[in-house]
């Protein structure tokens, strides 16, 4: 472990126009893994899904963070929470899938919970020494953000702020965008890879020649801003290509013309063009595993429904090609082989500079 926190921080400090990339143990290590779940990973806002998929009084959904179960549910004051999703008497799980409830119900000895987590009933618990108010569920710090939901499991967690990233996706009011379709499936991947892959313009003519290259080729990616927990590129698309939408009043033909594509660092990767978002959320399982759970929204009324339809069916074809590269790269990464090699230029690869560079920070962070 020592000698992988070396190499990370001697590739972050190579020059900017010198770049390399993670070798393989970083991918495959099950001891590297198990320190990024105690320290970069449990540290970080992670993406859960939207704000509406939960609109009404009672409405949830179950997830799972690292080795946290957590069920966000909207309250009956409206208000959206993360609570950790196990009973406070033996650890039981109180959730599953998504629904609507009035109240969570054990299933093992009938412990009734509120909407907002408090304790209501405990059958035949009569010993002095229980009290219904220390028995709540968990709550963990939440965010909202542009419409997402975020949670982070350390209690002494930094305050999510981004502030060049909110400007860089505010034109499109992603906060106004409706959820059309939501997914999950677990690929044999390390998370890093998906975060690389998602956002690097290098791959997409290769991968996807005929899902993305034809509005959005490899030669007109181009660098955004990053740093301080995030990244971001421009996928932009050839002038003669047949138009994709207006969306929000206020974006520039710049903005309408492209596809902007951020990571919030550790595990969100995203793609807001004008009436379309796509969010990826990466759950890390093992070394080798991840849980992706990809989220598809659209801005008002402007596509029908079977624009949409169309739509989905392209970004489930995309996510097939990625996934089957980076399976198949996973296994390769466990050779002896599998040494760091050179990055591309700013504009394609940049983006997994930050990425790395914001790794070390948090292996740095460590150390100190």
């Amino acid at each position: 472990m020592s000698e992988l926190h070396s190499t990370l921080q001697r590739l972050a400090a190579l020059p900017a126009d010198r770049p390399q990339g993670m070798p393989g143990a970083f991918y495959t290590d099950p001891d590297r893994f198990h320190y990024e779940c105690q320290t970069a990973l449990r540290w970080g806002w992670h993406c859960l899904g939207r704000v509406d998929e939960v609109p009404q009084a009672g409405d949830f959904f179950t997830v799972q963070v690292l080795n946290e179960p957590i069920v966000v549910v909207r309250g009956d004051d409206g208000e959206l929470r993360a609570l950790a999703n196990l009973c406070r008497h033996r650890g039981m799980p109180l959730a599953e899938g998504r629904g609507n409830v009035k109240r969570f119900l054990c299933s093992y000895h009938a412990w009734m919970y509120g909407r907002d987590g408090a304790l209501l009933r405990a059958t035949r618990m009569e010993n002095a020494g229980f009290d219904a108010a220390s028995c709540r569920m968990h709550q963990h710090n939440t965010h909202i953000w542009n419409g997402f939901i975020y949670v982070n499991l350390d209690a002494q967690a930094a305050p999510f702020d981004h502030p060049d990233l909110d400007a860089l996706v505010a034109p499109y009011e992603p906060e106004n965008f409706r959820l059309v379709h939501v997914a999950e499936e677990d690929w044999m991947t390390n998370w890093k890879c998906l975060v690389e892959n998602f956002m690097e313009g290098y791959h997409l003519s290769v991968v996807h020649p005929e899902t993305l290259h034809g509005y959005t080729p490899t030669g007109m990616a181009r660098k955004l801003g990053g740093g301080g927990g995030f990244t971001s590129y421009a996928a932009n698309y050839p002038r003669n290509i047949t138009s994709r939408g207006a969306g929000a009043a206020g974006l520039s033909e710049e903005e309408r013309h492209r596809s902007t594509l951020f990571s919030v660092f550790p595990t969100q990767v995203a793609s807001q063009a004008a009436t379309l978002l796509v969010s990826l959320s990466i759950f890390p399982r093992e070394a080798g595993r991840i849980t992706v759970k990809w989220t598809m929204s659209v801005y008002g009324d402007e596509l029908d429904d079977e624009t949409i339809a169309q739509r989905i069916a392209l970004w489930e074809e995309v996510n097939r090609e990625d996934r089957e590269k980076l399976e198949r790269m996973q296994i390769a990464l466990g050779s002896a082989h599998a040494v760091e090699g050179p990055l591309a230029g700013e504009d394609y690869e940049g983006t997994v500079r930050d990425f790395l560079v914001w790794l070390a920070a948090q292996d740095a962070a460590v150390q100190a």
